[in-house]
């Protein structure tokens, strides 16, 4: 029995239990890991009923806290929506194996033979927000892996966390592999992500997955390495040169296809000589989109709410979006770098010039041309399921699938060699 009370020693249990889980995976075959995913896919299919109850369990709470549409759309489960966590596990299954993959190798004027090659992390924890997917997507990027996770839901996702991860669980035991690979926080108590984000040498890397104060709490407590996924202020710029049916089909696919997610489109920016703003930003109203402008936006169309200053700066995750009029490419790139937060942004233009030069000086993990924002996804980038999408510069960046679960090892085959 776990220790609740006492999160520094939970934590400290489940890390240990979780090491040992790792042992076990870096001994397994890729075929022992992908069949062990498979039966948790189908663990989680044969749980549908009571995984959509618990999660219609969150919702009330969510509702009865006063969760905004765009939160209680993410928490949401519904029978698709459950097939395609399942899709995805099994999706995993089938990707291969990074584990043991030949990064590079020489042979070096003595003899000997170098290689790098591909290893798991070992323990890694996850902190995650309101998505109860991201339980069955972790749990299966790290076990296929070769890692053990510790998992750290939201509060508000707790029932159907909890409903997924037993699956999961079961399907995994039911396959050979040990449940212990894959561990969920038995409590919401606050000080268990303390514990978490303090554990040096118990966990190897720590994610956080959800919004600004979640990063940021973690980035200034964490004690054991950080991948950060920060905020999605994602940009769409319309060049001069675009076509106005590609950019409105774009537009509304950016901000509108699922506004929770953290691909959606916040800001669009529109080339100053391109005729067709006024068009695009009523297009985007009519979509039900709250639209707030800047003062070129609104002499344009002038229904449009103002747009303050902290609108540059915002991720709304909610049918809002801000509407800059800039002075073409130059402006775009002023724009994006001083409000940007290196996501994604995308341009939409018929000129080759333009667009490659926007793809080669806008820093952020992923850049986009004529195509929407909302394909940042593991999923839409062939990786199966994703961790998140890493907006920093190190180790991994743009959506984290296998390969940014793990590092690598220098193996060295020599015959004698001595340095003398």
């Amino acid at each position: 029995m776990l220790d609740t009370n006492t999160p520094t020693t939970l934590i400290a249990t489940m890390a240990a239990r979780a090491r040992a889980a790792a042992h076990h995976l870096g001994g397994s075959s890729d075929a022992q890991k992908a069949s062990a995913l498979r039966s948790a896919a189908t663990a989680l299919r044969e749980a549908s009923a009571s995984i959509l109850a618990a999660n219609a369990l969150d919702l009330e709470r969510g509702r009865g806290n006063g969760l905004s549409d765009a939160l209680l759309d993410r928490l949401r489960l519904d029978e698709a929506r459950l097939e395609g966590v399942a899709a995805a596990v099994a999706t995993v299954a089938d990707l291969p194996d990074p584990v043991g993959q030949v990064i590079d190798e020489a042979v070096r004027p003595n003899g000997l033979a170098l290689s790098r090659v591909r290893v798991p992390i070992g323990v890694i924890g996850i902190i995650y927000e309101s998505r109860p997917n991201v339980t069955a997507d972790a749990a299966a990027l790290c076990v296929r892996s070769g890692n053990a996770v510790i998992l750290r839901g939201g509060s508000e996702a707790v029932e159907s966390n909890r409903a997924i991860h037993a699956a999961f669980v079961r399907g995994l035991e039911e396959a050979g592999v040990s449940g212990e690979a894959v561990q969920l926080v038995p409590t919401t108590d606050r000080a268990a992500v303390g514990a978490l984000l303090t554990a040096a040498g118990a966990i190897d890397l720590i994610i956080p997955r959800g919004g600004r104060s979640l990063v940021e709490r973690v980035q200034n407590e964490a004690r054991v390495p950080v991948l950060a996924h920060l905020d999605g202020i994602n940009h769409v710029f319309v060049d001069r040169s675009a076509d106005l049916g590609m950019a409105t089909r774009i537009v509304l696919d950016a901000k509108m296809r699922r506004t929770g997610v953290c691909g959606a489109m916040e800001t669009l920016l529109i080339d100053r000589d391109w005729p067709h703003a006024a068009a695009l930003v009523t297009a985007l109203a009519e979509r039900g989109c709250a639209v707030r402008g800047d003062e070129a936006a609104r002499a344009l169309v002038p229904s449009i709410d103002v747009a303050e200053a902290a609108d540059w700066d915002t991720e709304y995750l909610d049918a809002i979006a801000a509407v800059a009029i800039v002075d073409g490419l130059d402006g775009a790139l002023s724009h994006i770098a001083a409000h940007g937060s290196h996501h994604t942004d995308a341009i939409v233009a018929e000129d080759p010039a333009v667009a490659e030069r926007f793809l080669r000086e806008v820093d952020s993990a992923i850049v986009l041309w004529n195509a929407s924002t909302q394909f940042a996804d593991g999923g839409e980038f062939g990786l199966g399921a994703e961790i998140g999408i890493a907006t920093g510069r190190l180790h991994a960046r743009g959506p984290v699938a296998l390969e940014g679960l793990t590092t690598y090892k220098w193996l060295g085959r020599g015959s004698g060699q001595i340095r003398g």
